[in-house]
Formats: C-alpha cells, sequence, structure tokens
C-alpha cells in the first residue's frame, strides 16, 4: 500500500482537525492537532519521532514564550528532529546550532489495549547546555511497561535561559518549552492511545531538576499527575571546589534579575563580536545574531532565573521547603557513587585533605576529615568521590524527599550496579549509569547480563506501575515502601550477585545528618 494512498484513507476516516481515538487510528498514522504523523515499528512498539510541539524559536521568538506549531499537510515520517543548539558532546558529536529544535518523540506499545494507558514524559539532562530527547529510544520501556512515552527536546544554555533587564521570562525558557511539551500531551495523549489524565513527568540530572522546578511552577497546575526525579532535586547545590577547582558553591537557581544582570554584563562585553549597530537596540541586535555564534557562549546561562515571571515565582528549594508545590506522588532518588565522574577534574589526587579543606574551608575542615578518614577508602579519588556524592547529590535529594512527604507519598531509592555497561573501570554506580537499565540509549542495546537484565525489568516494572497507579509494586520485585519524614528510607536497586534489591537508609548511609546539620 502507498503512503499517498494510506494518507488518503486516514483523511477520509478522520475529519480535519479532530484527534483520533485508539480504537479508530490507523495502525500507522496518527492525527495530532497540527497533521497528521506516521510510525516506524521498532521491537514491540510504534515510535513517532520528531513531531514539533511548537513553533521555532527562531527570529523574533527568540528568547520568547513558545508559539504553537504550524499546521502541516501530508504524512510526517517518523524521524529525529534536529537536536537543540549545543556545543559538541557524547549525545551530539558534531554539536548543533539549528534553533527549530522544539520536538518530541512518541513511542506506544504496538499491543492494542482497551483503556487508554498511562503517559511518561522524560526531559533530558545534560546540566541544562546539552542533552536531548533523542536520546532516550523508549522502546523497551513502552512495550515492557505498557505505556506510552514521550522524549522532549527543549531549549539550552543561552538559547533557554540567557536573560536580559525588561526581558519578559529571563532564565525560563527552557521550562516554558517543557510546559508546552506537556500541554501538547494533554492534547494529544488520545491520539497515541494515552490518557491525559494519567501523565507523569520525568527526567534524570537537570531533567530531574527540571521535574522538580515544574512541581513548583504555577504555571504547570494541571499538567500532570506523577513526578519522577533522578539525582536532581529543589535542594541541589554544590560547594566551593566541590565540582570544579576553583568553582564557587551556588545552585540551579538563581534570582531572575541576576541573569539579566548577567545578561547585560555578557551582550556588552561583546558588542564587538556580535557586531550590532550602533543605533540598534540591543536585544534586537541580539536576535539578528547566527545561532553559531551564540553557541560559543552557550555555557555562560545554565541557570533557572526565579522570581520575575509567574513560570518560577520562587527559589525552587524555598518552595519546596514551604510545602508550595503540586500534590503529586514521587518517585525520588539518586545514584550510589553519584559524584565520582566528577573526580576526573581535580586529576591524581594526592593530598585529599587540601581538597576538603578547600571546599568546606579549614574550620571545618577535620569534622568531615573525621567522618570521611582516608584509610576507610581504596585511595584518595575513592574518598573524595564519597565526600562530594554525598554533600552535593544523595543528601540533597534526601532534604528534598523529607520536605516532599510531608506531603504526598514518596517512594525513595539508590540505584547501586557498580558495573553498569556504560561505567568506566572503577566509577561504580556513578551519575547517569541507570539509565541504560530504562531505555536504549541512542536506540543502542548496551550488553547486560542476566542478573542485569532482570534488574532493568525490575526497574522499568516498578517505575511504570508507578505512572499507572502513583503505587510503584508489583508482583516479581521487592515491596517498596513510602519513606519517612525524619529518616529517608527506600529500595537499593542492584543485581542479584551483587547486593540484590533491598532496603536502605539513605539518609544514614550517606551521613546527611551530618552534612545537613
Amino acid at each position: 500500500m502507498t503512503k499517498k494512498l494510506l494518507v488518503l484513507m486516514a483523511a477520509a476516516v478522520v475529519p480535519a482537525g479532530l484527534l483520533m481515538s485508539p480504537a479508530a487510528a490507523s495502525p500507522t498514522i496518527v492525527r495530532t492537532d497540527a497533521g497528521l504523523v506516521a510510525s516506524k515499528t521498532v521491537g514491540d512498539a510504534r515510535v513517532y519521532d520528531g513531531i514539533p510541539y511548537a513553533a521555532p524559536p527562531v527570529g523574533a521568538l527568540r528568547w520568547k514564550a513558545p508559539q504553537a506549531a504550524k499546521p502541516w499537510n501530508g504524512v510526517r515520517e517518523s524521524k529525529l528532529g534536529n537536536p537543540c543548539p549545543q556545543q559538541a558532546n557524547s549525545e551530539v558529536p558534531d554539536g548543533a546550532s539549528d534553533e527549530d529544535c522544539l520536538y518530541l518523540n512518541v513511542t506506544s506499545p504496538s499491543a492494542p489495549s482497551k483503556k487508554p494507558r498511562a503517559v511518561v514524559v522524560w526531559l533530558p539532562g545534560g546540566g541544562f547546555f546539552s542533552g536531548a530527547g533523542n536520546s532516550y529510544e523508549a522502546s523497551k520501556f513502552a512495550a515492557h511497561g505498557d505505556v506510552v512515552v514521550v522524549t522532549v527536546n527543549y531549549r539550552l544554555g543561552i538559547f533557554g535561559f540567557f536573560g536580559y533587564p525588561g526581558l519578559p521570562g529571563s532564565g525560563t525558557y527552557g521550562l516554558q518549552d517543557q510546559q508546552a511539551a506537556l500541554r501538547w500531551v494533554q492534547r494529544n495523549a488520545r491520539a497515541f492511545g494515552g490518557d491525559p489524565r494519567n501523565v507523569t513527568v520525568a527526567g534524570e540530572s537537570a531533567g530531574g531538576m527540571s521535574v522538580c522546578a515544574q512541581l513548583t511552577s504555577p504555571t504547570a497546575t494541571g499538567l500532570f499527575a506523577k513526578a519522577i526525579m533522578q539525582s536532581g532535586s529543589c535542594a541541589f547545590n554544590w560547594a566551593d571546589n566541590s565540582q570544579y577547582p576553583g568553582q564557587s558553591a551556588d545552585s540551579p537557581w538563581i534570582p531572575a534579575a541576576r541573569v539579566q544582570a548577567n545578561g547585560k554584563e555578557w551582550a556588552d562585553g561583546n558588542k564587538a563580536r556580535l557586531r550590532c549597530k550602533p543605533d540598534q537596540a540591543m536585544l534586537d541586535c541580539l536576535r539578528t545574531v547566527k545561532s553559531d555564534v551564540l553557541v560559543d557562549d552557550l555555557l555562560a546561562f545554565t541557570q533557572i532565573g526565579y522570581g520575575g515571571s509567574a513560570v518560577v515565582p520562587l527559589d525552587p528549594a524555598r518552595a519546596m521547603k514551604s510545602g508550595l508545590f503540586h500534590r503529586v506522588p514521587i518517585i525520588s532518588g539518586n545514584n550510589h557513587d553519584e559524584a565520582n565522574g566528577w573526580a576526573a577534574a581535580f586529576g591524581d589526587i594526592k593530598d585529599y585533605p587540601q581538597l576538603v579543606r578547600n571546599m568546606v574551608g579549614a574550620e571545618k575542615a577535620d569534622a568531615v576529615l573525621r567522618r570521611y578518614p582516608l584509610e576507610r577508602y581504596e585511595s584518595p579519588t575513592a574518598a573524595w568521590g564519597a565526600v562530594t556524592t554525598d554533600r552535593i547529590w544523595s543528601c540533597t535529594q534526601v532534604a528534598t524527599n523529607q520536605q516532599a512527604v510531608r506531603h504526598v507519598p514518596v517512594y525513595a531509592y539508590e540505584f547501586a550496579d557498580k558495573h553498569s555497561p556504560i561505567a568506566s573501570p572503577g566509577l561504580g554506580a556513578a551519575h547517569a549509569m541507570e539509565l541504560p537499565y530504562l531505555f536504549r540509549l541512542g536506540g543502542y542495546d548496551f550488553p547486560l547480563s542476566p542478573a542485569q537484565q532482570q534488574l532493568s525489568d525490575q526497574m522499568i516494572d516498578y517505575w511504570t506501575a508507578f505512572a499507572r497507579t502513583g503505587n510503584p509494586n508489583g508482583p516479581d520485585r521487592p515491596h517498596w515502601s513510602v519513606t519517612g519524614a525524619q529518616s529517608v528510607k527506600g529500595l537499593s536497586l542492584a543485581p542479584t550477585d551483587q547486593s540484590g534489591i533491598q532496603q536502605v537508609n539513605l539518609s544514614a548511609e550517606h551521613q546527611c545528618g551530618f552534612w545537613l546539620s
């Protein structure tokens, strides 16, 4: 059957502008509110790649709220859209500069369903300066877990979090993109067999921090019913010299006024390179600068601005602590050796005590060294990894969990497989090492041992049962209890040839009483 005939059949069955019901949908073509999209088959799933959820944020739309995507004629083939502009990295090896990037990908099980499925919307990580929804091929997650999965691109770095005096929404354009994608899901989920009333927003690293920001955003009201935060929370912050030498203490959240001041300072300092005309307003000039020029300074803006708009009216850390967040069930956790991936920035560590002094100051260093004595670890690098994992990652996540569980169910966890297929030798269960247990990263099947494959299946079962019901429990996996508010307890997720899945006191294991005091 030709594509032209399929288009004519779909157009004849579905009046223009209406959504298909799951029962009426073509096996290969679905009608969205902007046009027809075709699928491709991957494993036991149908994949609809490269669907625009907003207009290209180019020209006059640069640094503005996302606008509606323009309807199209004919059928869009399933083909990945552009990643958002970013410098070369492991996910986008050649980098990217095309701002026409506000695309999402939908993956749904091939098997029919008598009722709408839960929907998981995945926000990718990458420090707010790299990454793409395209990297997370979700056929196994969708088919094994019987859910619809939507992976999202959003504006990054200077394109997503720039600010300037008088510029509405300064520091929040990436978050606004995420909300535009969630609104697209509300309008179109049923066309793919999904339930718009049962949406889980999920993400890892900057994606997890984005989820927490959306939990505290008034403009995200009604867009999701559950939340999953992997290695990223509202309380996340770092100390001096803790992730990189010379780095100052800070967090992902800064006042919008500071974002705007940074933007003005950056623009004033780059007038010659930007080639602005003498009588041209700075924002008008900046909106005409070629995107590849801005990519060079992408990392100058990677923090979310709060207090300048309704999108993020409060510091998310303060909002969560005050109970000002959407009342939805939460999964929230970290990896056991989260910070090990940053140790390389400090080179061959010889003077571990000096690194601790550089981080906490001479007055407090002795207390930290007593808690984390060098002789307890196999190397100075391992000791430093333990200190920074607990201080930066684990205990900030624990703090957010403690605040959230006063109001909603929170299921805490720790990924603990020390031999993830993407881990370098000795890295352990470091940052992002859990991702190949949920997704085919870059469409690639990383080799898993039988025990690791079982863990992968169990994790997908936990995540997707939670997406359906708000409770991750079910057959063929250990029981997962809601955490308490005082001492955060949850599950340690490891394969059976290591420690297996077992209960863990995350507050005690990572010495969070010490750090939070």
